[in-house]
């Protein structure tokens, strides 16, 4: 699988963009704020319908301007596949494939696979569980239909828990029996999901490992645990023994919702203790992971998106990155960097061809 072609109308910071690319290695090159980056995310919008770097769609359509289009031919198996995103201001977002609208945007998922390297991932390990459930998710997603849309489903019947325990408080009134409806919806969703997390986590930790020792060299012990209300009795019971701290806190304290991932290097967590070298090895190794944990499931090679990402790493972590490269381990790839003669001498030493956009005011030279 690969892109072979994207067009760009009004989106972020280009006015009009049309690209061709190879199969192998893409390069953006260019000064810092000149778009780059936000090559990278159309990329990512075409393959799983949003963006990358910023969650609030309307702030993705260019200033001054009313709406963003998006299209992408794709090469799938030896079949061509044109992919069309639009997104108006106030008005729903609208996905097609060969010109036939998505009912719902979750049927795209899963179809053009993708995996981003950039240095905002350091949210993984600096924030809160929200972004480590998202990088559970956003995998799983990838290869398990079912398991998306439970993921919704249970999304939504939280929020209508949600919305009954505030209006108790409000009121100051209490129906069990009400509570008990959605709560009769949450617990096998929640075990659904929960199960699959745990499966997903079990399979992965072995290739984060690989990846971690490959790239640190170092003999440190790393290690994810994954940390669940439902891993610890009951959810039924949990619930129950919950039900008065959500009153008082008018939302569902205990769920799917509130799991986690704890990242630890020799025992300890990483956010604390480990230095700045073995936090970029450790999430560039859940990032590869990823890609060879979907790579194996799908039988596909997503495509690799690294993004400004050889200023965040020393000489050594980037001549193992580029072993892997030079291995014919992925397919396409696009990288942006400021400094193209790095990059070109980075590829050349390993025999394999780069095709460089240099990028100037959103402006596209190939």
């Amino acid at each position: 699988m690969y892109l072979k072609q994207i067009s760009l109308v009004n989106f972020k910071n280009y006015s009009e963009a049309s690209l061709s690319f190879d199969p192998g290695v893409n390069f953006f090159t260019g000064d810092n704020g000149e778009g780059k980056t936000n090559l990278l995310d159309a990329i990512h919008y075409l393959s799983l319908c949003k963006s990358y770097f910023n969650p609030i769609e309307s702030q993705n359509i260019q200033h001054e301007q009313d709406f963003f289009m998006i299209q992408g031919t794709f090469d799938l198996d030896g079949n061509e596949e044109n992919i069309y995103c639009g997104l108006k201001r106030n008005q729903k977002k609208v996905f097609k494939r060969n010109k036939k609208e998505y009912d719902r945007l979750a049927d795209h998922i899963g179809l053009l696979p993708v995996v981003v390297i950039s240095p905002t991932d350091t949210n993984l390990i600096t924030e809160g569980s929200e972004e480590r459930r998202k990088f559970i998710d956003s995998i799983i997603a990838q290869f398990d239909r079912t398991y998306l849309e439970d993921l919704i489903a249970y999304n939504r019947v939280v929020s209508q828990r949600n919305a009954l325990l505030k209006l108790f408080f409000k009121t100051r009134r209490f129906d069990a029996a009400s509570l008990e409806i959605w709560d009769a919806q949450m617990i096998p969703l929640a075990r659904s999901i929960h199960e699959k997390r745990k499966a997903f986590i079990s399979e992965f930790i072995p290739i984060f490992g690989k990846y971690y020792r490959f790239l640190s060299s170092e003999k440190e012990q790393v290690d994810i645990r994954y940390q669940s209300d439902l891993g610890e009795g009951d959810f039924w019971n949990t619930l129950k023994d919950c039900l008065e701290k959500d009153r008082m806190m008018q939302y569902s304290t205990a769920g799917i919702h509130k799991d986690d991932l704890v990242f630890t290097i020799g025992g300890y967590p990483v956010k604390r203790f480990a230095s700045q070298g073995q936090q970029k090895s450790f999430l560039i190794s859940l990032k590869l992971a990823q890609f060879d944990f979907i790579k194996e499931i799908k039988k596909e090679k997503p495509i690799l998106l690294l993004d400004d990402i050889f200023d965040k790493l020393d000489d050594h972590r980037v001549r193992k990155l580029m072993e892997l490269v030079s291995h014919h381990n992925f397919g396409q790839i696009f990288i942006t960097d400021t400094h193209p003669e790095r990059i070109q001498s980075i590829f050349k030493e390993i025999s394999v061809p780069v095709k460089t956009f240099t990028i100037k005011t959103a402006n596209v030279v190939a």
